[in-house]
C-alpha cells in the first residue's frame, strides 16, 4: 500500500482538528475539557510543534541568506534581485491594505453596533520606541544576542553582509561556501523529520482554537470576520492575476503544489514556522533555483505582511464605525502609510497583528480600546492572514526566479 503524502495527512489533521474543536466547544468550561484536554492534552502537542519550528527558524534563516548571497555571486545581481523584492513586498502590502480599507468601508460593518454589548478581551499596548531606535536595532551591536532574542531584522541584515563577503571574496573562503551549503542541508533535513509530527501538531492548534473561541463570540463578530475574509479572498486574487501575467504560470496548478504550505500556515499562524517548508516546496515542485528561494523566503516572512495589513484596514473602519467616527482621505492615506511600514519587521508569530493594528489606531486617532473588541476573534482570523502572508512571499519568488530566469526546472516551474 502506498503511504500516504504530507500534505494528506496535514489535511486530515486539519479536518478532525476543527471536527474535534466543535464537539469540544459547548463543554469548554467544564473543569475536565479545560484543565485536562483543552490546556494539557492540546496545549501540549500544539505547543510541541510550534516549538519544533520555531528552534529551526534562527538557524535555516541565518544560513539559507548567507548561503543565498554567496551563491548569487554577481554583487550587482543580488543589489537587482533585493531592489525586485522589497518593491513587490511593498507595493502588495500597499495593495493589501487599500482593499481592506474599500471592503470595509463598502460593506460598512461595524455601523449600528453599539462597542459596549460586544466581547472584550484583554490587550496590553506595547510601548514602541523611536524610529531612529527601531532603525538602529536593524544593526546587531552584538550577532549572538540578537539570534537568541531573534531579532530577525538584525540576523537578515548581518548574515546577508556575510553572503555578500562571500561572494566578494570567491575562490578565497570556498571552503566556507561549502560548509554553508552543507549546513543548509543538515537542517532542511532537520525540518523534514519535524514535519513528520505537523499532522499531530495541526490536529491540535486546530481543535484548541475552534474550541476556545467559542461559536458566540464568532456570531456577535461575524461581519467583521466575514469583511476580512471576503478582502483576503479579494487580494488572492491579484495573486492570481500576478501568477498569470508576470510569472506566466497557472494560478490553478501553483496553489495546487503550494497547499501544503498553505495548511501548515493555516494551522500554526506564523511565518516563520512555514519558511523551510516554502522553501523546500518552491525549490522541489516549483524548480526555482534555492538561491532564489533562500533569499526571498525568510526576507519575506519578516518584512512581506500582505494579510496582516489587510486586517489592519478592515479592523479601523471597524473600529471607526463601532465609535461613530469619521475617517477622511487623510486619515485612509495614513493608514495605508502606517500598515505598511509597521510590516517591516514585525515578528512572524501568532499575535504579531495585534500589535501592529496598535500602531495604526493610533495614527488614525481612533480608540486602542477597540483592540479588546476584535482580539476576540483575532486566533481565527490570524490562520487566514498567515496564510495570505506566506503565499504572497511565495509569488513574490515566483516572479523574481522568472525574471532572473532563476528556474532548474521548466517543467516544474510551468506545468
Amino acid at each position: 500500500m502506498k503511504k500516504m503524502g504530507l500534505t494528506t495527512r496535514i489535511m486530515i489533521g486539519l479536518i478532525l482538528g476543527i471536527v474535534f474543536g466543535l464537539i469540544l466547544s459547548p463543554f469548554a468550561k467544564n473543569p475536565f475539557v479545560k484543565d485536562v484536554v483543552i490546556d494539557s492534552f492540546l496545549t501540549f502537542f500544539g505547543g510541541m510543534f510550534i516549538n519544533l519550528m520555531k528552534v529551526m527558524i534562527v538557524p535555516l534563516v541565518s544560513i539559507s541568506l548567507a548561503m543565498g548571497a554567496a551563491s548569487i555571486g554577481d554583487i550587482k545581481k543580488l543589489k537587482r534581485i533585493g531592489t525586485k523584492v522589497l518593491g513587490f513586498y511593498f507595493a502588495t502590502t500597499a495593495i493589501a491594505v487599500a482593499i481592506g480599507l474599500f471592503v470595509a468601508k463598502v460593506s460598512g460593518i461595524g455601523m449600528g453596533m453599539v462597542h459596549g454589548e460586544l466581547p472584550k478581551g484583554e490587550f496590553k499596548i506595547a510601548e514602541q520606541g523611536k524610529l531612529i531606535d527601531i532603525l538602529l536595532d536593524m544593526i546587531p551591536k552584538n550577532i549572538i544576542n540578537a539570534m537568541s532574542e531573534e531579532k530577525m531584522l538584525a540576523i537578515i541584515v548581518f548574515f546577508l553582509l556575510l553572503g555578500v563577503a562571500i561572494s566578494a571574496l570567491g575562490d578565497k573562503v570556498k571552503n566556507v561556501k561549502a560548509l554553508l551549503e552543507e549546513a543548509n542541508e543538515l537542517v532542511l533535513k532537520m525540518v523534514e523529520l519535524i514535519m513528520e509530527v505537523a499532522p499531530i501538531g495541526v490536529f491540535a492548534l486546530i481543535s484548541k482554537v475552534v474550541a476556545s473561541t467559542g461559536v458566540d463570540v464568532l456570531v456577535k463578530l461575524l461581519g467583521f470576520v466575514a469583511a476580512t475574509l471576503f478582502a483576503f479572498v479579494i487580494h488572492t486574487g491579484v495573486y492570481q492575476i500576478m501568477l498569470a501575467t508576470m510569472a506566466k504560470v497557472s494560478p490553478l496548478r501553483f496553489f495546487k503544489k503550494f497547499f501544503n504550505v498553505i495548511s501548515v500556515a493555516f494551522s500554526t499562524s506564523s511565518s516563520n514556522a512555514t519558511i523551510p517548508v516554502n522553501i523546500e516546496t518552491l525549490t522541489e515542485k516549483f524548480g526555482i533555483s534555492e538561491e532564489i528561494s533562500s533569499f526571498t523566503i525568510p526576507l519575506g516572512a519578516t518584512v512581506n505582511m500582505d494579510g496582516t495589513a489587510i486586517m489592519q484596514g478592515v479592523a479601523a473602519v471597524f473600529i471607526a464605525n463601532l465609535y461613530n467616527i469619521h475617517l477622511g482621505p487623510t486619515q485612509y492615506l495614513g493608514i495605508i502609510l502606517t500598515a505598511v511600514l509597521a510590516s517591516v519587521g514585525t515578528a512572524g508569530v501568532p499575535g504579531a497583528g495585534m500589535l501592529m493594528l496598535s500602531l495604526v489606531l493610533k495614527q488614525a486617532g481612533l480608540p486602542l480600546e477597540g483592540i479588546g473588541v476584535v482580539i476576540g476573534v483575532d486566533r481565527i482570523i490570524d490562520m487566514f492572514r498567515t496564510a495570505v502572508n506566506i503565499t504572497g512571499d511565495a509569488v513574490c519568488t515566483m516572479v523574481v526566479a522568472r525574471s532572473e530566469n532563476e528556474i532548474t526546472d521548466p517543467q516544474k516551474f510551468y506545468n
